[in-house]
C-alpha cells in the first residue's frame, strides 16, 4: 500500500495481514481526495475505523493540519503508529484506541473537525447507525461514509442529508452535510 499524492506521494505504508482489516483501495482513495481537494488544506480530518490509517495519512499528505485516527484493534493501532513514525508525521496525527461511535462526539467537538470519514467493517450495520447518530447530533462540515454498494444507505439520516455517492467496484462513498448547510444546488 502507498500514499497516492501530496507531500508523501508514493511512500509505502504498512498494512495488516489477513482480511480482518480492509484498507480503502488506492483508486477509491484517489477519487475521494480529488473530490476533497478544495477542502483538505489546513483542515482537521477524522479517520474513524481507521484500520491502517491510510485515509488519514493521505489527508495529511495532501495538506490536512491534523488527522485523528480512531481504531479499536490493538495491532491496527500499532501499524498506524509505525506509519506515522516512518513518514515523520507523528505530530500531525492523534490516535485514539477504542470504538469509534463513543469517541466521535468528543473528538469532533474538541478538534473542531471539518471532515469525518467513517469506514466500519461492512457487515456491521449497527456501527453505521451508531456513528451516523453521533454525527447527526452535531454535524461537522462534511461526513463521509464508505460502504458496500449492497448497503442501502439512507438519503437522509436525522439532521444529515446525503449530497453525493460515488461507486467503484463493490465500494461506495456517500457524502453527508447537515440539512441546515445544504443549499438548493446541493440537493
Amino acid at each position: 500500500m502507498r500514499v497516492i499524492a501530496g507531500e508523501y506521494r508514493s511512500r509505502k505504508i504498512l498494512s495488516l495481514p489477513g482480511l480482518d482489516t480492509r484498507p480503502t483501495p488506492d483508486k477509491m482513495r484517489e477519487t475521494l481526495f480529488n473530490i476533497l481537494a478544495p477542502m483538505i488544506e489546513g483542515c482537521t480530518f477524522i479517520d474513524a475505523y481507521a484500520g491502517t490509517g491510510s485515509v488519514g495519512i493521505e489527508a495529511i499528505s495532501r495538506g490536512a493540519r491534523l488527522a485523528v485516527f480512531i481504531e479499536k484493534d490493538r495491532e491496527a493501532v500499532e501499524v498506524i503508529k509505525a506509519n506515522l513514525n516512518a513518514l515523520g508525521i507523528k505530530a500531525k496525527g492523534r490516535i485514539i484506541r477504542g470504538l469509534a461511535a463513543p469517541h466521535l462526539t468528543n473528538v469532533v467537538e474538541s478538534t473542531n473537525a471539518d471532515i469525518v470519514f467513517i469506514d466500519p467493517p461492512y457487515p456491521k450495520d449497527t456501527e453505521y447507525q451508531s456513528s451516523l447518530d453521533v454525527l447527526s447530533a452535531k454535524p461537522p462540515a462534511l461526513s463521509i461514509v464508505q460502504h458496500s454498494i449492497r448497503y442501502a444507505i439512507p438519503q437522509e439520516y436525522k439532521d444529515l442529508v446525503r449530497t453525493r455517492t460515488v461507486r467503484q467496484g463493490d465500494n461506495a462513498i456517500s457524502f453527508f452535510r447537515a440539512k441546515s448547510a445544504v443549499g438548493m444546488l446541493d440537493r
